[in-house]
């Protein structure tokens, strides 16, 4: 029975061995194989995705000239692969790869600025590329300076372009045989008529804005700095972006809590703004705005020529004494206080000016060097001092 029981205990052994390593053997194949599958899923895609990318291998392309004239927009932060989803989308080229293919042996692709440009539809990739790099094709860039009021200015044989002008320019372009320009009068019309909580005027402009003369209830409200204006807009459609981002760059520099603890309101602070902004250079910004304050709170007229020139769209420092004698809300040596709107656009620098002025007891100012500097005075027969200097430097 020993001897049974050993062959017993042998036997299941040698049986039961090579069936547990044929389903380890087993196991490991099928492990093999589904990561076989894995690996080229992964590998695949990856390569899909470089030849996307890349542009290698066949992509949609057109040729011919294109059939329509087209603004698009590139925005900020826009990289070559986005531009040319952009182009796709609007049908501007077949493919993204198409655009992205052409754009990689031009080196201007990647010199292209945020902004709107005029594109054709149905184009190939190398032409989209060619054209979206050429510098006409960009427009509806506009710049506004500091110190720009809304009408233009004409001084002599010189002209000051205003702001409406100025956005009557970026407005234009040429889209199929025709000019997208909206007219200086349909801005004006939209700028005294339209609802200023539509427009989408901060609520803390708008009770005094609203006051206002509606041909300058505007005034002041576009902060210098660049723009983008889509050419093919509406007057409305135009003001509504203009006011949004201008409105986004007044919160950006603290505005309205910007005039907390002035005892002004935030309006009336933008109002000081523009004075400063056309009264001095910057290095003065502070010191002006100070009279400013001293002035009012004595109250003394302001007697600021450029209140008196802003209505009579001049540019000049000096006023005549008959524009003094006249009559009128702006007119700063008959009426006391500030007057009702801004005169102009207010950089960030006079904003902050108007918001914390520097200390001092000034009552006085007037530019004695012919670099804009102003000589400060606190009583009035250091003013005249100050004036003679002015006159003997040719600065007055």
């Amino acid at each position: 029975m020993t001897d049974d029981l050993g062959l017993f205990e042998d036997e299941p052994t040698r049986r039961v061995r090579p069936v547990r390593k044929r389903k380890k053997d087993r196991r490991k194949l099928k492990l093999a194989v589904v990561g076989a599958v894995i690996l080229l899923i992964l590998g695949g895609g990856a390569w899909y995705g470089y030849r996307l990318i890349s542009g290698i291998g066949g992509y949609d392309d057109y040729a011919g000239g294109g059939e329509t004239d087209l603004v698009i927009e590139v925005k900020d932060g826009d990289s070559t692969g986005a531009i040319a989803a952009t182009l796709a989308e609007a049908d501007v080229v077949a493919s993204s790869k198409a655009f992205v293919s052409a754009a990689a042996t031009n080196d201007k692709v990647r010199a292209i600025q945020p902004g709107y440009y005029v594109m054709r539809t149905k184009i190939s990739g190398a032409d989209a590329v060619s054209r979206i790099v050429d510098p006409k094709a960009r427009v509806g860039n506009l710049q506004i300076k500091a110190g720009t009021q809304f009408d233009d200015i004409t001084f002599g044989q010189t002209k000051t372009l205003g702001v409406l002008t100025l956005i009557s320019n970026a407005t234009c372009a040429e889209l199929n045989g025709k000019n997208t320009c909206v007219p200086v009068e349909e801005l004006r019309r939209v700028s005294e008529e339209a609802d200023l909580t539509a427009l989408g005027v901060p609520a803390w402009a708008i009770p005094d804005a609203s006051r206002a003369e509606p041909k300058r209830r505007l005034e002041g409200l576009i902060m210098p700095d660049v723009y983008e204006v889509k050419p093919g807009s509406t007057a409305e459609e135009v003001w509504k972006k203009l006011i949004a981002d201008s409105g986004a760059r007044l919160s950006g520099i603290g505005m309205p809590g910007l005039a907390d603890g002035t005892g002004f309101t935030p309006y009336q602070v933008l109002v000081m703004a523009s004075l400063v902004q056309r009264e001095a250079i910057a290095a003065d910004f502070g010191k002006v705005a100070r009279v400013t304050y001293n002035r009012l709170s004595e109250p003394m007229p302001l007697q600021y020529d450029s209140t008196v020139n802003y209505v009579l769209d001049r540019p000049t420092i000096l006023t005549k004494p008959e524009d003094r004698d006249k009559t009128g809300p702006y007119n700063t040596y008959s009426v006391t206080g500030l007057p009702p709107t801004p005169i102009a656009a207010s950089s960030g620098a006079a904003i902050q000016a108007a918001a914390k002025p520097d200390q001092g007891t000034w009552l006085y100012f007037v530019r004695c060097q012919k670099d804009g500097t102003s000589c400060f005075a606190d009583t009035y027969p250091e003013h005249q001092a100050n004036i003679q200097l002015a006159r003997a430097n040719d600065a007055y």
